[in-house]
């Protein structure tokens, strides 16, 4: 008996090895059927790869196909777990809960969708290796000069990619403001040096993601689809290409990104995956037939709801939820499918990239508790990373609400490093613009930035004197190039991150409509094939266009050097007759701005200035070379600024 029990349970062994050694040899079947044979069945999946190795192990996909939501997903990886999976309102969606552990190896495998009759849909999904840790991705700091280019505008490169067959908008007009240029992302890439020798280190394109509209698709900020480039701009490899010639130049690559909205062309508002994908949704399918800015359920613009504490809950969600504009249908991010699809979307970015940093566009309409944890999200995975997010607004007690780690009355934190600084950008201007009082002129830009104690981080703010939605800065300037030159000297040694548009050190300008966005927008000369002027190498600029050009690079390249600039103490001292002075030191290095609005010759008696220690020492004007000793006054000659440094 003994031995009968014994012969059974060595055959009982040796069937339950051989099944699992089937069952092992069908998994690895299974999961290597990809290498011979890679299967698309689906319409679309999203993200359409991922990573291994991140901080939060959970991914969720989006699969987009007809009657995608009557099939049950299978995996069998090893490594990768589908956790859960959920059917849409609409049927031609599912969402998929993947848990990737850290032994998920790369590679690729088969997502296999079996329906009850024994149809099947396979999709081949891939895991790919991180090229780098995510302490590598170093985000731009006050050490860094952002050059913003809107890349529709700046150099046309590829002619051949400026119409694409089947794309709503066809056509190249470069006399309409608003038509489409043909610039493109090699444009930006084949004029790299030139960025570089004026000395910028980053640089931030609007958005190259594809906006497949009927109009007005040239700027970028009403995407159609979230993971493609537009052809017109170029391909994926290219903007790669665009991120990586950066990286060779010891220079970061800033994403523009959008939270708030999509274009209305958009391939999911043909199909909706939920009744509240988008918000106001019923209202729109009820009016889709005559959807205008009249029918819109538009953004009441009223930014403060955000933090104000006596807001009316209409108000509110007026600004959250409505429309920016009739084409730019507002997303919800308070449904958490399509809160996890934008955060996902932005961290693929990142890694496909390799970014520097993101710019998130219209920051303060978003529901605000999601965008504290998109940028927490992405802050967890890339500590020394960098975020900005706009907030136009000119008081500066909005812009300190959005830095992290201010202390907020509702104990609201945006873990946002970056907002951008309006409110220094007016002062800049209405100081150089107004006549000297003790109210006005040069005290704006003073007490402009003594308002820094509102800031929990100054230095980690954006400034800027002009952007792709304001009135380039020598318009607002009234065409006086001095004062853009002190405008530009004053922005570059402030404690920021100072950001400049393409065009302003050549002055480009906006005067023949002021504000107008199709003017401020206007094509770099020299991008485009039988250009007269050619602003690159300097051919047909006047005279007063290449002084801009070169006091433009040996400022920024002084400052690229600069830790005085970069995160020195700054002390400033009250206007006085017309003057200002402003100090940035660090160690050794003291660097002084003054800036002077005098027509004719002053005098400013420099013992007021004592406790700056400079009494005696060389100082090297950074401009011209010249070197003068620090002593008991200063004679300032003439209108403008003055850059000086101990550093020699």
């Amino acid at each position: 008996m003994k031995n009968i029990i014994k012969i059974v349970s060595v055959c009982l062994l040796i069937f339950v090895t051989s099944c699992k050694e089937q069952n092992q040899k069908e998994v690895e079947q299974s999961t290597s059927k990809e290498f011979t044979e890679e299967l698309n069945d689906l319409e679309r999946i999203e993200p359409p790869h991922w990573w291994t190795g991140f901080k939060n192990a959970e991914l969720q996909l989006l699969v987009k196909h007809p009657n995608i939501g009557s099939y049950t997903p299978e995996i069998s990886y090893s490594g990768v777990t589908l956790e859960n999976f959920h059917q849409a309102d609409s049927p031609n969606y599912l969402f998929l809960d993947l848990e990737i552990s850290e032994s998920a190896k790369a590679g690729k495998f088969n997502i296999v969708f079996k329906q009850d009759d024994g149809k099947e849909l396979v999709q081949t999904y891939e895991l790919k290796s991180r090229e780098k840790s995510a302490e590598d991705y170093i985000g731009f700091n006050s050490s860094d000069a952002i050059y913003l280019i809107t890349p529709d505008r700046f150099a046309n490169a590829n002619p051949e990619n400026d119409e694409v067959e089947g794309l709503l908008e066809q056509g190249i007009d470069r006399t309409h403001g608003y038509a489409r240029h043909g610039g493109d992302i090699q444009g930006i890439t084949e004029h790299l040096d030139y960025i570089d020798n004026l000395g910028f280190t980053a640089v931030w394109p609007c958005p190259v993601l594809i906006n497949d509209m009927p109009r007005g698709s040239y700027h970028g900020y009403a995407m159609t689809d979230f993971y493609k480039v537009d052809p017109r701009f170029g391909t994926l490899d290219e903007y790669k290409n665009l991120a990586d010639e950066l990286r060779n130049r010891d220079m970061k690559l800033i994403m523009d990104q959008v939270a708030n909205h999509c274009g209305l062309q958009h391939w999911w508002m043909k199909d909706l995956p939920f009744k509240d994908w988008v918000n106001y949704q019923d209202y729109y399918l009820e009016n889709i037939d005559n959807w205008n800015r009249e029918t819109t359920k538009m953004s009441n613009h009223r930014r403060t709801t955000n933090q104000d504490p006596y807001a009316a809950k209409i108000d509110n969600d007026g600004m959250s939820q409505g429309w920016f504009v009739p084409d730019m249908p507002d997303l919800n991010q308070r449904n958490p499918f399509m809160a996890n699809y934008i955060i996902q979307n932005s961290i693929w970015w990142v890694e496909t990239l390799g970014l520097g940093g993101i710019r998130q566009d219209t920051y303060p309409y978003p529901d605000k508790a999601f965008m504290s944890d998109w940028a927490g999200a992405i802050m967890t995975e890339y500590p020394n990373f960098s975020i900005v997010g706009e907030e136009w607004s000119y008081n500066p007690l909005l812009i300190a609400y959005w830095q992290e780690g201010h202390e907020n009355k509702d104990g609201y934190d945006s873990n946002l490093k970056s907002s951008m600084d309006f409110a220094m950008q007016k002062q800049i201007i209405d100081a150089l613009n107004e006549e000297e009082s003790w109210d006005k002129g040069l005290v704006k830009m003073y007490e402009g930035l003594a308002n820094d104690f509102a800031y929990t981080s100054p230095k980690d703010i954006m400034a800027f004197l002009d952007n792709h939605d304001k009135s380039r800065v020598y318009t607002e300037l009234k065409g006086d190039a001095v004062n853009t030159k002190m405008a530009l000297s004053y922005l570059l040694m402030l404690p920021r991150i100072p950001q400049i548009y393409y065009g302003t050190e050549i002055l480009m300008d906006d005067f023949d409509n002021p504000g107008d966005h199709g003017l401020i927008r206007t094509d770099f000369p020299g991008g485009w094939q039988g250009d007269t002027v050619n602003a690159f190498t300097g051919e047909g600029l006047n005279a007063e266009q290449k002084e801009m050009q070169n006091f433009l690079k040996k400022m920024l390249n002084y400052r690229k050097e600069s830790k005085a600039i970069h995160e020195g103490e700054t002390k400033h001292f009250a206007p006085f007759e017309g003057t200002y002075f402003l100090y940035r030191t660090h160690g050794n290095e003291t660097v002084v701005h003054i800036i002077n609005k005098n027509e004719e010759p002053i005098e400013i008696d420099l013992n007021y200035h004592e406790e700056m220690g400079l009494n005696g020492k060389t100082l090297k004007n950074v401009i011209t070379g010249e070197t003068m000793v620090w002593g008991d006054s200063i004679k300032l000659n003439e209108k403008g600024s003055i850059i000086l440094s101990t550093k020699l």
